[in-house]
């Protein structure tokens, strides 16, 4: 997404000048400021296992490896920890994670028959809430802030202020608030879509005048003035030229394409719906058995990803190692193309908890939740039955204790819920930079975990580096699934407890997210603090053993 805005950057400023200057490009790149300049030099890079090395390495790593070396070498783990992945899917037959899914032994494949009798059919490696009976699946979705807006709207319309209750009134005043916010994101979608539409086609036109597949194939050399040129010519090299001096490639185009294309047509498209599919009725909340069996859908590179995190197979000299080596990953489909509903992720905890989870791993999020009463019904039956609960803190570079964002621990109702953690990222880079720069922040984070190219599983037995709390997470995710395998007398909260008193706490004055002001590392968390798993299993083995 970084990189999508880059583009989007240099894309408005190439359509201001052909604008203005009656289609002619000038071919100096714009002078970005510092921040953009920090993303597209890098300095250097990280080995690919970056987050499993120790704290005290160049890399402010998880210590993994370390734990495993010094510490679990002669040890055996007890216990069997069942990690549920609610996300988008996730590629189960990957050779790095088919050993470690989940499997329900109470279901027979394919039979047609709800075996054990949990109201889904077929369940064998988890479930998928965004699909329908027929075998097909939500792809897209759109936005919360769109759901919200068109119920209200539908309220609404057509009615006088002046009829109005005073508790309408006040839900009217929201309602323009939320039109205003909804209206904004449309627009800026629209506008950027188009602009990188033009682009694209300025690009197609540019590959046809040199007569390649892609214009980073065009030499340096061929992109030098010549005399001979006519005007097409000039202007195709001088757009090739503006993107290769923005270390912009044609696939960071076409990347940005997709996700404007995905705002504009579907996110904040008020005709767009694709509930249909599902088939059930959204706004009954009790009705909880809906959906398929189809746990990998169309579009699962970021649940993969996830999954691999937490646990991929270890030491089978395949792409790469999860952190937690006894472990089941029960897979639950939840999260579309865009925004999961409230409805779907409380039922997703509910099916986890049900059948076994110890921890679910929740990296996902969005800025409203108008059914959040439900979700908080089902983290309080995730309590009542000692199951951790791990979620990304965001990757708006936000302060989430002004900013709220969810999910998050805290109840409508009062209280809030005790087996909760949020997780912001860090990165490779250290120094200033330790802190993410997309990372949310506050006292409502946790703690920081390593979230910058992160090497993981993704679909069809390829891997690949991801940035995000969404990998934050399932680090996190994983160290207390490494922590109930070895010592399965622990409860959820200790855990918790564990890994929040065990962090390492770096005295770095770090830029804070999204901008170039400096403060504390500490200060944006409420441990100030990153995780530690080596230091975590020393106090596990203390308080495991005061508990027997």
């Amino acid at each position: 997404m970084k990189k999508a805005h880059l583009v989007l950057f240099a894309v408005s400023f190439l359509v201001a000048a052909c604008s203005s200057t009656g289609n002619t490009i000038d071919n100096s790149p714009p002078e970005a400021d510092e921040p953009v300049s920090e993303v597209i030099e890098t300095p250097r890079t990280a080995p690919t296992d970056w987050h499993h090395l120790s704290s005290d390495s160049e890399y402010t790593g998880a210590g993994t490896e370390k734990t495993y070396s010094e510490i679990l070498g002669n040890k055996t783990p007890s216990k069997k920890v069942i990690v549920a992945i609610i996300d988008s899917g996730t590629d189960i037959e990957h050779e790095d994670l088919a050993g470690n899914i989940w499997v329900n032994e109470d279901e027979i494949p394919g039979n047609g028959i709800d075996d054990d009798e949990n109201g889904y059919v077929d369940d064998v490696h988890g479930w998928n809430f965004i699909g329908g009976k027929d075998g097909n699946n939500v792809d897209k979705d759109t936005y919360e802030l769109t759901r919200v807006y068109l119920k209200l709207r539908d309220k609404f319309k057509g009615k006088s202020s002046s009829d109005f209750s005073p508790q309408e009134k006040e839900e009217y005043q929201y309602y323009q608030t939320i039109k205003a916010e909804f209206d904004e994101k449309r627009a800026e979608a629209k506008t950027s879509f188009e602009n990188l539409q033009n682009v694209k086609n300025a690009i197609d036109g540019a590959k046809n005048i040199f007569k390649v597949s892609s214009i980073d194939s065009v030499s340096n050399k061929e992109l030098e003035p010549n005399y001979n040129d006519g005007a097409y010519r000039k202007q195709a090299k001088q757009i090739i030229k503006y993107f290769r001096d923005l270390d912009v490639t044609e696939e960071d185009i076409n990347d940005a394409y997709k996700q404007f294309d995905k705002m504009y047509n579907y996110a904040y498209n008020p005709d767009f719906d694709p509930r249909d599919i599902v088939g059930d009725d959204f706004e009954d909340l009790e009705n909880r058995f809906y959906g398929n069996n189809d746990v990998e859908g169309p579009r699962s590179d970021h649940g993969s990803h996830v999954a691999g995190i937490v646990g991929a197979i270890r030491n089978n000299d395949l792409g790469m190692n999860g952190i937690a080596d006894y472990v089941s990953l029960m897979i639950v489909r939840t999260v579309p193309d865009g925004d999961e509903r409230d409805k779907d992720v409380a039922n997703a905890i509910r099916y986890a908890v049900e059948n076994g989870a110890d921890i679910i791993n929740m990296s996902f999020g969005k800025a409203y939740s108008p059914r959040k009463f439900y979700v908080d019904e089902a983290f309080k039956f995730a309590d009542e039955n000692d199951v951790l609960l791990v979620t990304g803190s965001g990757n708006s570079a936000e302060n989430i204790d002004s900013t709220i964002s969810y999910p998050n621990k805290f109840y409508e109702d009062g209280g809030m819920m005790k087996n909760f953690l949020s997780v912001g990222a860090s990165s490779w880079m250290g120094d200033s930079l330790l802190a993410a720069d997309f990372s949310n922040y506050g006292m409502r984070v946790d703690l920081f975990a390593p979230g910058v190219d992160i090497y993981s599983a993704t679909p069809n037995d390829t891997y690949e580096s991801f940035d995000g709390t969404s990998m934050a997470s399932p680090a996190v995710a994983g160290a207390a699934a490494l922590l109930m395998a070895y010592y399965p007398n622990l409860s959820a909260h200790d855990v918790k407890t564990i890994l929040l008193e065990t962090v390492t706490k770096p005295s770095n004055v770090v830029y804070k997210p999204g901008s170039d002001q400096a403060v504390s590392f500490s200060s944006l968390s409420s441990t100030g603090g990153i995780l530690n798993i080596f230091e975590a299993f020393k106090l596990a083995e203390i308080k495991s053993s005061g508990s027997n």
